[in-house]
Formats: C-alpha cells, sequence, structure tokens
C-alpha cells in the first residue's frame, strides 16, 4: 500500500510532453540568480535516489484542554510540508497524530465544565480535526491517547521495563490539597518565590529571577484548585531508572538523529547524570492505571508518546499495514517526530530509553523546532495575537499562514517571528504578484489561439529551473523549506522577466506574429507548472486549483521530467486573492480577550495579572439586569443549577456553576446581573443562553452580584 498514490499522475490522454534530455545542457545556459547554472540532472536518477522509503511521520500531540492556535499550526504545517514532500517524490508516508487527553488538567476542566472526561475530549477531538483539515493538514490519522491501543502499549512497554528490572519505587513528598483530596502538580500550587519572594509564583519556577525549586520550598503555598493552604504528605512513586541509560543516550543523540543545536543542549543534561524519572501519579487522576496497582495511575507523559504508536495501529488495523515491520528495532521503515524545542527531553532522553528496553526501535529522527512571536513578541490575548485556529479561518485563507511560516523554516531551533506587515506584504508579492502573475499574463493569449499550447518549447530558462530540483529537494528534505522558497521565487522573478522582455501583448498587436506570441506563452505556462510542482507540499490548494487550469492529473516530482507541449489548457480563473489589510485588522480584533481568567482563589490580582483592554473590547459585552424566575437543579450536574431569567423582554435558560452556595428556592424573585450578548452554548442538560456574574473563589463561597433596589430587568449595566 502506497499512501502517495494519491499524488500519483497517470498520462494525460492530450498532452505531448517533451522530454528534458532534447534540450541543450546547463553549462549553455548562462547564470541563475547571479551564478552559473549547475550541470541539468535528469529526475529519473534524482527524485528517487535514497530507493523507495516507507516513513512514519508524527507531530507533537495537541492538549485536549484547549484550541489549535497558532503554535500548533507552525509544527503541523512543517510536518504536513515535509510529508506531501515525501509523497510527491513517490516514497510511502503515513502521517499521524492524536489528541494528548489525560492527566489532572483535563479531569479538573471537565469538572469546571460539569461533565465527563471522556465528553471533554471527545468534542474536543472533533474541534481539533476540522481545524486541521481546514488547515489543509493532511493527517492519514488523527486519534486519542485515551483508547484502547494506548492502553495496551503502556501496559506492554511498563511490563517490558519491569521485567528488565528498570522500574524502582520510592516515598516521595508532595503537596496535597485537603479540600480537594488530591496531589498538586507543580503548576496546580502558587506562593512566594524563595529567593527573591516575589508573591504569586507557580510551584517550580519563578518568572521574576528564574529561580527553580521545589514546590515544597515556596512561601505560604496555596492550592490554585481550591485556595486552601496544601499539606505535605507522603505517597509511594514509581520510576523508570533512566539513570542508567546516560552511556546510550550520549552516543544515541550523537547519532545523527538531532540537529546538533539540540544535541548539545541535552549534553548539559548527561554530562551532569540523568535522574530517575517519576512515571506515576495517584488517584483521582485521569489516565490509566498502572497494571497491577491500586490508585495509581501512568503520569501522562509516559503515555503521551506511547500515542504515536497507538495511532498508528488504529491506522494499521483500518488499512491492512504490518505494525510490527515498523516498530521492530531492525526495521528498515523510518520514524520521524516533529515537536517543539520545549519537549526535546520527553522525545530525546525518555522516550528512546524506553523503546530500547522494551524491544521496540527508536526515532530515525527527532526534527525540533523552536517557538513562535507576533510582532517580535510573545504571543498576547490583549493584543489579539494569540491567534486560535478558527479565529484566523474566519478571516483569511489558510495558504497565506502556510506560505508565510514556510518562508521562516529554517534546520535550526531558532525562534519564529511572524510580522504582520511583513505577513501581508510577502503573500502578496511572492504568490499573487510572481507566480499566479505568471500564468494570468499568458493564459489568455493561449485562450485566443484556441487554447493549445505550442507544438515544442525550448526555452533554456524552463530546462536552468529543472535543474533546481535537486538544491530544492534537498532543502526540502532537511527542513530548511525558506531555502528552498528563496530558490524558487528568484525562478518566479526570472520567469516574470522574461515575459516582461518578450512583451507578448505588443507581438499580439502585429500581424504574423501569432506564433511567436504562443511560443513565449507556452515557456511561460510552463514555468509556472515548474514552479506549481515545487511550490506544492506548501500550498496544495494552489496546486489544485492549478492542475485544473493546466488540465493534467495531480503534479508528482517527476513531472519536472517532461514539459507540457500541443496541449489544450483550461480558460485561466483566479487562482488566488490579494490578502486585504482589513482583515488581518478584523482577525486581530476578534482574537483580543476581555481579561484574563483568575483561578488562584483569594488571591490578590496583581496589575501584570491582567490583560489591558481598550474601551471598544469592554463595550461589546452587553450586562444587563436580570430577574431570576425560577431556579432548580439539573439531574446529574454536581454544580449547576437552571435559571430562568427574565430579561424584561423576553426569558433566558442559563446554566449557573453555584448549587454549592445557593438552593434553588432562594433565588426566585432575586435580581442579578447577566451577560446577554454570549454565544448560546450547548451541554448536555440543554442550552444555555448567556452568563451570570458572580464573584469568590467558588464552592460556596461564591456570591452572585445584585443591583440595587429600583433596577429593572433589561436595564443596560453602564
Amino acid at each position: 500500500m502506497q499512501a502517495s498514490a494519491r499524488d500519483t499522475p497517470s498520462p494525460q490522454p492530450n498532452a505531448v510532453y517533451l522530454p528534458l534530455s532534447r534540450f541543450p545542457t546547463s553549462d549553455s545556459l548562462g547564470s541563475f540568480n547571479g551564478a552559473p547554472f549547475p550541470m541539468s540532472d535528469r529526475m529519473s536518477e534524482t527524485s528517487n535516489s535514497l530507493g523507495l522509503r516507507r516513513i512514519l511521520v508524527t507531530s507533537a500531540l495537541p492538549n485536549a484542554n484547549g484550541s489549535i492556535h497558532l503554535g500548533h499550526l507552525l509544527e503541523h504545517i512543517q510536518t504536513d510540508i515535509w510529508v506531501r514532500f515525501q509523497r510527491m517524490r513517490g516514497h510511502e508516508c503515513v502521517y499521524i497524530c492524536a489528541d494528548d487527553t489525560h492527566g489532572a488538567a483535563t479531569m479538573l476542566r471537565a469538572e469546571e465544565l460539569d461533565t465527563t472526561p471522556e465528553a471533554l475530549i471527545d468534542e474536543v477531538r472533533l474541534e481539533h480535526e476540522r481545524d486541521f483539515k481546514d488547515f489543509l493538514i493532511s493527517h492519514d490519522n488523527y486519534y486519542s491517547t485515551h483508547s484502547e491501543e494506548n492502553r495496551e502499549f503502556s501496559s506492554l512497554i511498563y511490563e517490558r521495563l519491569k521485567d528488565a528490572d528498570k522500574i524502582r519505587t520510592r516515598e516521595v513528598e508532595q503537596l496535597y490539597d485537603p479540600e480537594r483530596t488530591i496531589f498538586l502538580a507543580d503548576r496546580f500550587i502558587v506562593g512566594g518565590c524563595p529567593r527573591c519572594k516575589s508573591e504569586g509564583q507557580y510551584g517550580d519556577n519563578c518568572e521574576v529571577c528564574g529561580a527553580t525549586y521545589d514546590a515544597t520550598d515556596l512561601i505560604n503555598p496555596v492550592s490554585k484548585i481550591s485556595g486552601a493552604v496544601p499539606e505535605l504528605r507522603t505517597s509511594t512513586h514509581f520510576f523508570f531508572a533512566l539513570s542508567e541509560f546516560n552511556s546510550f543516550l550520549q552516543s544515541w543523540t550523537r547519532s545523527g538523529t538531532l540537529h546538533d543545536q539540540v544535541a548539545n543542549k541535552l549534553a548539559e543534561w548527561l554530562d551532569e547524570g540523568l535522574q530517575d524519572w517519576d512515571i506515576s501519579r495517584d488517584a483521582p487522576y485521569f489516565g490509566f492505571e498502572i497494571p497491577g496497582e491500586e490508585n495509581k495511575f501512568f503520569y501522562v507523559w509516559l503515555d503521551a508518546p506511547i500515542g504515536y504508536m497507538a495511532s498508528f495501529k488504529n491506522y494499521c488495523d483500518q488499512v491492512g499495514l504490518d505494525f510490527d515491520a515498523w516498530w521492530q528495532p531492525d526495521s528498515t521503515c523510518e520514524v520521524h517526530h516533529f515537536i517543539g524545542k520545549d519537549i526535546i527531553n520527553f522525545h530525546a532522553l525518555f522516550w528512546p530509553a524506553m523503546l530500547k528496553t522494551a524491544g521496540f526501535r527508536t526515532p530515525t529522527r527527532v526534527h525540533a523546532h523552536g517557538f513562535i512571536t507576533v510582532d517580535g513578541q510573545k504571543m498576547s490575548k490583549s493584543r489579539g495575537t494569540f491567534i486560535n485556529a478558527r479565529t484566523y479561518l474566519d478571516h483569511l485563507a489558510p495558504e497565506y499562514l502556510r506560505y508565510y511560516f514556510a518562508t521562516k523554516l529554517s534546520d535550526s531551533i531558532d525562534d519564529l517571528d511572524m510580522n504582520l506587515e511583513d505577513f501581508v506584504q510577502r503573500v502578496n508579492s511572492d504568490l499573487v504578484g510572481k507566480v499566479v502573475n505568471i500564468a494570468s499574463r499568458c493564459a489568455g493569449f493561449v485562450k485566443k489561439q484556441g487554447g493549445h499550447l505550442a507544438p515544442t518549447c525550448d526555452n533554456p530558462l524552463n530546462t536552468g529551473f529543472v535543474s533546481q530540483a535537486n538544491v530544492i529537494a534537498e532543502a526540502y528534505e532537511a527542513g530548511n523549506v525558506g531555502k528552498a522558497i528563496r530558490q524558487i521565487m528568484a525562478m518566479a522573478d526570472q520567469a516574470n522577466q522574461f515575459i516582461a522582455d518578450a512583451a507578448p501583448w505588443q507581438m499580439a498587436k502585429e500581424e504574423g506574429k501569432e506564433a511567436d506570441v504562443l511560443s513565449v506563452c507556452t515557456d511561460g505556462i510552463n514555468a509556472f507548472r515548474i514552479l506549481v510542482i515545487f511550490l506544492k507540499p506548501i500550498l496544495p490548494s494552489l496546486a489544485e486549483k492549478s492542475e485544473t487550469f493546466l488540465n493534467v492529473p495531480p503534479l508528482s516530482w517527476s513531472d519536472l521530467d517532461h514539459l507540457l507541449v500541443d496541449h489544450k489548457i483550461n480558460k485561466f480563473k483566479p487562482l488566488m486573492s490579494r490578502i486585504e489589510q482589513k482583515d488581518v485588522d478584523a482577525m486581530i480584533s476578534a482574537g483580543k480577550s476581555p481579561a484574563k481568567e483568575m483561578h488562584v482563589a483569594d488571591s490578590p490580582v496583581k496589575d501584570e495579572d491582567v490583560d489591558t483592554i481598550e474601551f471598544d473590547d469592554f463595550a461589546k459585552v452587553d450586562l444587563r439586569v436580570a430577574k431570576i424566575v425560577a431556579a432548580e437543579h439539573v439531574d446529574g450536574a454536581d454544580k449547576l443549577l437552571r435559571l430562568t431569567l427574565d430579561l424584561g423582554a423576553g426569558q433566558r435558560q442559563v446554566f449557573a456553576g453555584i448549587k454549592a452556595a445557593y438552593q434553588p428556592e432562594d433565588l426566585a424573585g432575586r435580581l442579578t446581573v447577566m451577560v446577554a450578548n454570549l454565544a448560546p452554548r450547548k451541554m448536555r442538560f440543554g442550552v444555555s443562553e448567556g452568563m451570570v456574574l458572580a464573584a469568590g473563589p467558588g464552592g460556596k463561597d461564591l456570591f452572585l452580584l445584585s443591583p440595587d433596589s429600583g433596577a429593572e430587568p433589561g436595564m443596560e449595566v453602564k
């Protein structure tokens, strides 16, 4: 089974393909981009120079607690470009991913929404799949870590680690929330930094002075979940003996699997000596129970990478692939992981050590990338630059972002900046002003002569373009897509200059010049076709529209072997429109968040905790006085009350998480304040048509806001 079959062309019945071997060699072609053309290569010799490959590719698993945003899109677009390139070259390339679903955060988020973790992750997965599909990400399988396949593989690997005597137990002291009866992860604890005394710092490091420490070192620690003062308790934890793999990992990280920048960073860990890795968490916890243990669960980072194997196994069962052929230690297949540099320790230290011990192959390559900034700064909700996938898609076409990210991609782990002004200029100039412009300038003249290209095409320009195929392919393979684009756009400039110098619009005014006009435009159409082949991994939608215009099957890399002559093309239709600045501005405006949600009960609000907003943003919120006509319990809901609210001009149903603080009979007839223009939200109990406002940390300490006497239902709160 070849995953690349979707891009494999069949011969076009009405087309005549002119082999490039009939062209002069490139040493007689002058120069390209200021340098001599290299000797022309035959694509039959280069497109499969490594032989046909079987490649499994993964992107890091998005967390099930949030929407897809620019950071996720950078990685998945980078991966997708690499995958599509491999498929165009004729290789079997399977691209899988999944949602990362387990952990205390998922459990607590589900409680907050008064739903189950299973219902939450199912809903989020559908959203994630939809967003990725609309960004033209070509996953072969998008799955979930909360699956039977993942449970089985996690248990199998754990048992093999245990059989190899690589599992240790140890008593661990942890902070415990006595109100929520849960051990607290570092991110659920805040307090004073033990070094600089700054308040409101997390349980592992200080954002003010940069100190790292144990959560037990915090000054006056507080649970972010309940606001309670945590207690120090002891629990038995399970550890993977990572400290015994220093020698193996020193060799493996220098084997070519990692970029030198990454290997150098990991060397700092390895030189200090690795510590054993805590792989267990105590109940309550959303995840897989450790086989043979009570109330002990696998830490999310144990089963998350195993989710790659689980998603692939699910895919193998669907299409009939042999899973073992890809994952056995001596497999000739390849496994490539694309990840952010922040999780490199999990993928390049913990993961290969577990795989080796459990009798599976290790990754062929781990491709790490940097973070994304917008206009030189971290993504920010208050500035509207923390952009979710759906917010972007509501205003702009996905290929604009695919192309812009591609121009920034290199083989390093340096951070990437999305400069919004440059984004607009680059897309409009490169794609619309250069590439698409070639086809639009030539197509009309061809159609006037019956829509058939000339019977010959002997312009050395196109041969020179094809001779760059190896350089561009090597850049794609290395992940240095920005380099490939610089080469491609230099070609686009040359093609446009050739057409401008030939001026077919002038020749068309002269009698007897029809053949010359058709020859120039045939050269131009073929130059456009070559550029589209080079750009297809980045711009699949533009390629598909271009294939329709050119009247050809899906283009593959081997189509560079031929040029189109004596071939009928279709009527040209606009292939891509320019970005309008107003659409970018609208996207930024839509992405602005009115305020940062506070999670720490009874904690003071510091200035730096709240993102400021403009008055126009606040004015969008329609606050109204509402009268509670009725209140009732909701069957199956632990936190919710169903409120019927009178707004003067009609009634609304709102589900409010105030059950612990109020009895329904105490609320009827009371006035409160509600957000009247909040979009309705479908819940498993019904549709909630707004939100009532309350203050306090939650639970029993929650207080509905009430207007002074004299206020009437429906009055605007100003």
